[in-house]
């Protein structure tokens, strides 16, 4: 984790001249993407006609950050990975316009069609996630940068579901708790900075975050009550939570003593 911090707060460093075009031409091209496909499903779902300016919004947010951090990425190109992850979030983005729309709402069971297209969208936007660390290690592109832009991504995503999940009366609001844990441990370095440390690579932590993304999407779906649901999202925000405490518990063993610092 502390490499990863580190490679972002060096972000206005200098940054190759090929790497700023190549960003630039992705970051366009799905921007282009996010327009369309978001004025089509506004039409489509007759949603509000804000919703394309949303997502845009949600989108150039991503894009601002993506672009002050370009220089902590070390390689001429942005790399097949980046672009995997940069689709991923201009579908993050497509979704998380539709807070504040009729789309979802309670009972979802009324609404199975769009509930469904909702969960394939999602499904899709997850499934990816797959497939960027196997790209940055194949094309020898894999960076501090991309980690953190794939991890920043997910913490995102699951923010989004967790409000869509509660939109569409699945779950109480403390369902939210689960995609603001992230933030909140960040936050919490400020006045702790040994939580800023360096944690190793862990399978558990990978698969708690899969667990939490995919039972998030289950708890979308049309056919899955709202009594099933808020048992699922508590179950897996349960999980999230250990393995959150198991890292703080971590940190706090490996911070330095009085004497070394």
């Amino acid at each position: 984790m502390k490499t990863a911090e580190n490679a972002i707060a060096s972000s206005t460093g200098t940054v190759h001249t090929g790497l700023r075009h190549d960003a630039a031409r992705d970051l366009a091209a799905v921007a282009v993407l996010v327009l369309v496909l978001s004025v089509a499903l506004g039409m489509a779902a007759g949603l509000g006609a804000d919703y394309s300016a949303k997502a845009l919004l949600v989108y150039a947010v991503g894009v601002w950050l993506v672009w002050r951090a370009l220089g902590a990425h070390p390689h001429p190109r942005f790399g097949p990975a980046n672009r995997v992850t940069l689709a991923r979030l201009g579908s993050m983005a497509l979704l998380a316009a539709l807070v504040g729309e009729d789309l979802p709402r309670p009972p979802l069971a009324d609404m199975p069609t769009a509930a469904w297209w909702l969960v394939g969208v999602a499904t899709v936007t997850a499934v990816a996630d797959a497939a960027d660390g196997a790209l940055a290690r194949r094309s020898g592109l894999a960076s501090a940068f991309g980690a953190r832009f794939d991890m920043e991504t997910d913490a995102a995503f699951t923010l989004v579901l967790c409000a869509l999940v509660l939109q569409a009366g699945q779950a109480g609001a403390w369902v939210l708790a689960a995609g603001l844990m992230r933030y909140a441990f960040v936050a919490a370095a400020r006045p702790w900075p040994w939580l800023a440390g360096a944690l190793p690579p862990s399978r558990r932590r990978q698969t708690v975050c899969v667990v939490q993304i995919t039972t998030l999407i289950v708890c979308l779906g049309p056919i899955v009550s709202p009594g099933l649901a808020v048992w699922l999202a508590a179950l897996s925000l349960v999980l999230l939570t250990l393995s959150f405490a198991i890292d703080v518990r971590t940190l706090a063993r490996q911070r330095p003593t009085p004497q070394e610092t």
